[in-house]
């Protein structure tokens, strides 16, 4: 089954602004970190990413969240927009796709993502 990473795009952490006015940057951080989850996640079987305009966890960007239908939903958060952040996620998400209920065991998860989570939420039941 596929796991779908919505990166939030509008994200800008707390020196965004600082950053933009001293050294040009023009990409916010979650145009920044969802190019490079997009490009860790390409040719991953069973991970698709997304762009989404706020998450609303403003307070804890750049911020991403993990759906597959039937499966548990995980918001993470407070990623640099690094490739290690960025492959840390797309490797979380393939264990997601691959795992029955979304949960995956803590002993598997990728360093990159510990210290991440934010929420999880249950599938919806079944209609």
């Amino acid at each position: 089954m596929t796991s779908v990473i919505t990166i939030c795009d509008t994200c800008k952490r707390d020196d965004w602004a600082e950053r933009a006015a001293n050294d040009g940057v023009e990409l916010t951080d979650g145009e920044a970190l969802a190019t490079l989850v997009e490009a860790a996640a390409e040719g991953v079987a069973g991970v698709e990413t997304r762009r989404h305009s706020c998450l609303m966890g403003c307070s804890h960007g750049c911020n991403v969240s993990l759906q597959a239908a039937g499966k548990l939903t995980y918001t993470l958060g407070k990623f640099e927009t690094t490739a290690e952040a960025a492959e840390g996620i797309v490797a979380y998400a393939a264990l997601h796709a691959e795992s029955q209920s979304g949960q995956v065991p803590f002993k598997q998860w990728p360093q990159a993502i510990k210290g991440h989570f934010i929420t999880r939420i249950p599938p919806l039941p079944n209609a």
